[in-house]
């Protein structure tokens, strides 16, 4: 028993004589924060580790090299080059590291208890998720995982009788601190009701060295990422013993990978990604059996929702550690995952930036068209009156068909109920309520009712502008009886100039409704003042006056407040809202780029300048 420590709560039945057991999660923080709170509070004589014997002068100066992380390789001193070789990362959340330090910093006796060879039994190194113990605390996950007995084999309980008689021919007075996997705790312990016998040596010698892994490939060999130890580092040194909220710690993770991302490419994220990029990533943590998601499920959920471009930020952001020196006074490896784990999964990540210098040019392609002069293009507005670049047109239009006919699906999916197959397949089987109730033994059928009415105007919103960044407000007519009208809100588009007359904007949000040839300047109508509060709202309430159909779509990131509701009902008209997330952001992207140009005149050159 420790001394000053006979009344130590142990819920678990860990402490057995002079030694005391900690069972942890290899390479989790939430352990090494406790394994230090411990350690600190009983103060013990010595620290027994589950790492093989021959490792300790390497792990000592792994430990001199901290907060840099290190690699222990072990390969067979013949073969040093071996395809057998191990990788053991030295970071500073592992708690098994985390223990060695502490042992240091109280003036304990490290001793590493694992026989001296590479051939370790293969055990399941998968444990519920460590943010639990934020919440139900470390004895109730350590007593919820011995609930459910690990399988056994030969190898496994010759491993745990070789460390049994380790921790058996120790010092026998010394208080000693056992920190220990949790899947080879309840293993040690039955062997050390019984006196072991001493382990046969290793076949061949085993050989081991240190390493320093570049920076740029932490992310792939640590078990937590290299933006959290950096965060853990700080908490140790701060305010030792405090909880590590996972949570918070993503959010402050893909804040940052935002602000990159917006600096690198100039895009924004919008709020509905944001909320989407959360759905998601819970989505695919609850798939692993997870509470809080992996940076691979991070990185998988900003390439989804967003674009690669954002998934490389996460990553990148993710893989910062400014502790760690391109090179060192080792030698300096660049690593991959599959060499340090047996399970890996790959990503791969196209990013999507201009890179002039790279790529190569087609003969015969001329150059873009640059002005002589700042300015120059400026000068030959005349502002007399302004146009769209058809190409867009045709573009914008067939969005707007396609928006119209996912109203109506909505519609559909509104109107169509599941029930039972009795007498008629009415509209056919519905193959998920068939699947998911396969037990009953009953067939479901779908009933879809009929839809009255078509879908009249479209407003899509991609940034309702609270803060006021988009000033340029225009309503454009249909030139033909298959062309829209059109209002819209947009930035400047003649303070970016990309050629003679023809600038450059990007949507804020748009309305558009046939027939042509119809609709007044919408932003300066006194009808909708004394009910809107934005521009989308405008366009909405102008939606709803002017569609000649029952059903008006609305694509936003939100849903109109409720009072729209009732304007659309005693006008005869219906609102459809289609969530932004539903939609392509390729799609979006490309659509939300606007020309205009000021004159008709315009058009036979513009194809030289909009690319």
């Amino acid at each position: 028993m420790l001394p000053g420590h006979e009344q130590f709560f142990d819920p678990n039945n860990l402490r057995r004589g002079k030694f005391t057991y900690f069972p942890v999660a290899p390479g989790r923080a939430e352990f090494a924060i406790e394994v230090r709170k411990a350690l600190l509070e009983q103060q013990p004589a010595v620290v027994a580790l589950e790492l093989p014997g021959f490792w300790e002068m390497s792990l000592r100066q792994a430990l001199r090299r901290m907060p840099e992380i290190s690699v222990i390789l072990c390969a067979p001193k013949e073969d040093e080059d071996s395809e057998f070789a191990i990788y053991y990362p030295v970071e500073p959340a592992d708690p098994f590291i985390e223990a060695a330090r502490t042992a240091l910093e109280i003036g304990a006796q490290l001793l590493l208890i694992e026989p001296d060879t590479d051939q370790r039994p293969h055990v399941s190194g998968a444990y519920p998720d460590t943010s639990a113990i934020r919440h139900i605390g470390l004895e109730k996950y350590i007593e919820q995982y011995r609930l459910f007995s690990q399988p056994r084999s030969p190898e496994l309980d010759a491993h745990a009788a070789a460390m049994a008689w380790k921790l058996q021919g120790a010092d026998p007075f010394p208080g000693t601190m056992i920190v220990l996997s949790l899947n080879l705790l309840d293993p040690v312990l039955d062997a050390m009701e019984t006196p072991q016998e001493e382990p046969a040596p290793p076949p061949e010698p085993m050989g081991v060295k240190l390493i320093h892994p570049h920076p740029d490939c932490l992310a792939e060999i640590t078990v937590e990422m290299p933006w959290v130890q950096e965060r853990y580092i700080d908490m140790r040194n701060a305010t030792p013993g405090r909880h590590l909220d996972r949570q918070r710690l993503q959010y402050a993770l893909l804040k940052e990978a935002e602000e990159s991302y917006t600096a690198v490419t100039g895009e924004k994220m919008q709020h509905w990604q944001r909320r989407m990029l959360a759905r998601y990533s819970r989505n695919l943590a609850v798939s692993a059996h997870d509470i809080v998601a992996s940076l691979y499920d991070l990185t998988v959920a900003a390439r989804s929702i967003v674009d690669d471009n954002f998934a490389w930020e996460v990553w990148q952001t993710a893989n910062r550690y400014q502790a760690q020196r391109s090179e060192a006074e080792l030698e300096t490896a660049m690593l991959n995952a599959s060499e340090v784990f047996l399970d890996t999964r790959k990503l791969r990540i196209r990013r999507r930036l201009p890179r002039p210098k790279q790529l190569t040019r087609p003969v015969r392609l001329n150059p873009r068209k640059r002005e002589k002069r700042p300015g120059e293009w400026a000068e030959s507005l005349d502002g007399t009156s302004i146009c769209s670049y058809p190409p867009e047109d045709l573009v914008i239009e067939d969005y707007g068909r396609f928006l119209k006919r996912k109203g109506k699906s909505v519609l559909s999916e509104e109107r169509s109920r599941v029930e039972p197959f009795t007498t008629s397949l009415l509209d056919g089987i519905d193959i998920r309520e068939t699947i998911r109730n396969w037990h009953e033994g009953r067939i479901f059928v779908r009933h879809v009712q009929r839809l009255f009415g078509e879908v009249g105007a479209v407003i899509l919103i991609f940034d309702e502008d609270r803060n006021d960044r988009y000033h340029y407000l225009t309503t454009w007519l249909g030139e033909n009886q298959n062309e829209s009208d059109m209002a819209f809100y947009s930035t400047e588009p003649f303070d970016h100039m990309v050629g003679p007359g023809i600038g450059r904007a990007e949507y804020g949000g748009l309305l558009m409704t046939l027939p042509p040839r119809r609709l007044f300047d919408v932003w300066n109508d006194p009808d909708y003042d004394h009910v809107v509060e934005t521009k989308a709202e405008r366009l909405l309430m102008a939606g709803l006056d002017y569609s000649v159909e029952k059903y008006v779509v609305y694509a936003a990131s939100r849903p109109p407040r409720s009072i729209f509701r009732s304007i659309a009902g005693h006008l005869g008209r219906k609102i459809v809202y289609v969530p932004l997330g539903q939609l392509s952001p390729t799609m979006l992207k490309k659509i939300r780029v606007v020309h205009v140009l000021d004159s008709h005149s315009r058009r036979e050159s513009a194809k030289e300048f909009i690319w």
